[in-house]
């Protein structure tokens, strides 16, 4: 049998105090509250003074809520908000509208992008903050209400807000850090600004070369020093070569190197993402000839889509309108007309709707699917190109 000599006992007791320090600790640490960390390792309450209770309701609760600290590790504010001139619409590829534009602020501030989760209306917008698929409502909601409903209570009401009519935008209700930020970044002047600087680029579209072209008056095609372009692509895409330089001088003003504030290109002012879809690869996109081809391929596309319109003459237009508004805003209007009882194959009837795009009870007409768009913009460019042009 066994005998430990005294130096090996003294060594065996001195390691069996240790190993029950050990598993002392190892024995609280169990019986202790686990705080739910951060995807860097630090303890949510103590980054953002959200309580551990609140986190672990939201994560029992199976709605996939995103907390603050989940927010800036996805690199991702999902806004939640309705077509309209205030709250958002897509101008030329580039989000737009006064709500929108300050969420868009306040993600720049948590160092991420803003992505739009576009509704119909507050209870969709409730419904989805809900089920986590958003994690601000960006729209002016009434804070109080008659009949509160479980909806209703389960908002947090936060951020930019007007208190002269009682509104503010808002966040799931579990989502304190979330508001307690918002909170902190709003101003009350900042609608104003907000607006103020809207209007500037609306007004304006700059061009690094300062030049404002959307209204300009002297055109001829003999001032181009591009017309062998025109007319080396025009023919692809079924136009004159002259109409190709009537839209050109309206986009850019034959000026090669024109860029806009929200990244058009180029002679033809393409859009970097039309370029990728056109083959054209960024790097190029203010040479002019490839520039010019690929506004070329896209009028081309655009004839190719709106073949349903049986006149040549009145496809371009359609044609020269999603150039500059998209397809689908184009579409609606036809749909309106349809509705309306006008003809959806014509623009004398059509363009009148892309006007009344601008008034709520035509873009949240349930045939339109693409809301609110600057239809005075789109109008005058077809009839600016068109009057230059002479091809009736």
């Amino acid at each position: 049998m066994f005998c430990p000599g005294p130096i090996v006992l003294k060594f065996m007791m001195k390691n069996s105090l240790q190993i029950g320090v050990l598993l002392c600790l190892l024995v609280s640490c169990t019986h202790k509250e686990q705080r739910e960390l951060t995807p860097w390792g630090t303890p949510v309450d103590a980054e953002e003074n959200v309580s551990s209770s609140a986190a672990s309701s939201t994560k029992e609760g199976g709605k996939g809520i995103c907390l603050l600290p989940e927010i800036i590790a996805n690199g991702e504010l999902i806004v939640l908000t309705v077509s309209g001139p205030d709250t958002y619409y897509d101008y030329r590829g580039h989000g737009m509208g006064v709500q929108y534009m300050m969420a868009e602020q306040f993600a720049g501030k948590l160092g991420v992008s803003a992505r739009v989760e576009l509704c119909k209306d507050t209870v969709e917008m409730m419904r989805k903050l809900g089920e986590g698929i958003g994690d601000v409502i960006a729209v002016q909601l009434p804070t109080q209400r008659q009949s509160s409903g479980k909806q209703q209570e389960s908002l947090r009401f936060c951020g930019a807000n007007d208190k002269k009519k009682g509104t503010s935008w808002a966040v799931n209700k579990e989502n304190v850090a979330l508001a307690d930020s918002l909170d902190r970044w709003f101003t009350a002047e900042m609608p104003a600004k907000t607006l103020a600087r809207e209007d500037y680029l609306l007004s304006l579209r700059l061009t690094h070369s300062a030049t404002y072209i959307a209204h300009a008056s002297s055109y001829t095609p003999k001032t181009s020093t591009f017309n062998h372009l025109f007319q080396r692509y025009a023919g692809a895409a079924g136009l004159d070569w002259r109409l190709l330089a009537a839209q050109c001088y309206q986009e850019s003003g034959y000026d090669p190197g024109a860029r806009s504030w929200a990244g058009a290109c180029g002679l033809m002012q393409i859009m970097p993402t039309t370029a990728d879809r056109l083959g054209l690869a960024r790097s190029d996109m203010f040479d002019a000839e490839k520039n010019v081809a690929a506004g070329a391929r896209l009028m081309g596309m655009l004839m190719r889509e709106f073949s349903d319109i049986p006149n040549t003459s009145e496809r371009i237009n359609f044609a020269l309108a999603a150039y500059n508004a998209g397809s689908g805003h184009v579409r609606d209007a036809m749909a309106l007309a349809r509705k309306h009882g006008g003809n959806p194959h014509s623009w004398a009837s059509v363009g009148q709707f892309i006007l009344k795009l601008r008034q709520p009870e035509y873009y949240q007409d349930p045939v339109v699917r693409h809301g609110f768009v600057r239809g005075t913009e789109t109008f005058n460019y077809v009839q600016s190109i068109r009057r230059r042009y002479g091809g009736g």
